[in-house]
């Protein structure tokens, strides 16, 4: 689970509307997707938060986060700050990254992650009208 206090402090700036993949005991939204509605089938739209399931998984999640801000969502995605995979070049390099100095606590845990991470920012991309 996302650590509240860390969480809290980008609700503030984000004012999130939907956890595209959570469990009804750690979702940060009232409205949010479990993995039996499969966020990544349902369309994503407003101000999402993301912290993703982290395994081989995690390059489909940044996929539809990055698709998702080509249809006018906003996706905030905690992710592990894995700058050599191909899912970090091929979606996180297209979004505004910030580093977390430090490694964070997740759920009860007594220890911090053994990685780093960072925050992933997909903006939506205005279309324009051609004339």
């Amino acid at each position: 689970a996302t650590p509240q206090d860390f969480f809290d402090k980008l609700n503030a700036q984000y004012q999130f509307t939907l956890d595209v993949c959570a469990l009804p005991e750690n979702a940060k939204c009232d409205h949010f997707y479990t993995p039996e509605i499969d966020g990544l089938k349902q369309t994503w739209v407003g101000r999402c938060w993301m912290n993703p399931p982290y395994g081989r998984e995690i390059g489909n999640w940044m996929k539809k986060a990055y698709q998702s801000s080509l249809e006018g969502a906003t996706v905030v995605c905690l992710v592990p700050a894995r700058t050599d995979t191909h899912w970090w070049h091929e979606y996180a390099m297209k979004a505004e990254i910030k580093f977390i100095r430090g490694r964070l606590k997740f759920g009860n845990s007594n220890n911090s992650a053994p990685f780093p991470s960072a925050i992933v920012v997909f903006n939506p991309i205005q279309k324009h009208a051609t004339a």
